[in-house]
């Protein structure tokens, strides 16, 4: 079976292959079709943009489909940037700027009220609907700057207390095990094992 995942993020369908690995499911993206439509991320939470996600898709391709939204909130800013995560740094947005404005932000704060979450929001639909939305968290601080060279949005700078190392400098071994996407796909595994069982042959 076909799992079309609701993203152009190459390092997010990659992460999202290696965590769902073991499943008989061939995982495609949005990339892989021509005229699917874009997606504007207008939502107020993780989970309305995830939801709207996989329902269009879905609709567009006719496929199951998983589409996710994630972010990163920082308590000190309360909550920010959150659903604006991947464009914080604004129209010219890139991950270098957005981790350079985060840290500008936090300038002054000591790392004991750096405290942030990844936040993750997965849904799962198919041409008749939404099928199941889940959610993962991982809490870490914010470093003073960056580190490490794996990953991608914020990793460079997201330190996970228990290793005293960002998601960037820990890997994906390790971060697989542990964020807040691995956590928000394997609640949302059953409902995929599941479905599989009960449309075999698609």
């Amino acid at each position: 079976m076909e799992l079309v995942v609701a993203t152009k993020n190459k390092k997010k369908l990659q992460e999202i292959k290696e965590i769902l690995k073991g499943l008989d499911l061939k995982i495609t993206s949005i990339a892989d079709y021509s005229g699917s439509p874009r997606i504007i991320e207008n939502g107020m939470t993780f989970k309305a943009n995830a939801v709207k996600k996989a329902v269009k898709i879905a609709r567009f391709s006719g496929k199951l489909t998983l589409g996710e939204d994630s972010g990163l909130c920082v308590d000190a800013l309360g909550g920010a940037p959150g659903i604006y995560s991947s464009r914080f740094s604004g129209k010219d947005k890139s991950d270098l700027k957005n981790n350079l404005k985060l840290l500008r932000l936090l300038a002054r704060m000591p790392l004991g009220k750096r405290m942030a979450s990844y936040v993750c929001s997965v849904a799962l639909a198919d041409k008749s609907g939404i099928i199941g939305v889940q959610e993962g968290e991982c809490s870490g601080l914010i470093g003073f700057q960056m580190k490490g060279k794996s990953g991608f949005g914020y990793d460079p700078l997201f330190i996970i207390p228990k290793y005293k190392k960002t998601f960037a400098q820990l890997g994906t071994r390790i971060k697989h095990k542990m964020s807040h996407r691995y956590r928000a796909l394997v609640r949302i595994k059953p409902l995929l094992v599941a479905y599989l069982k009960a449309t075999p042959g698609t």
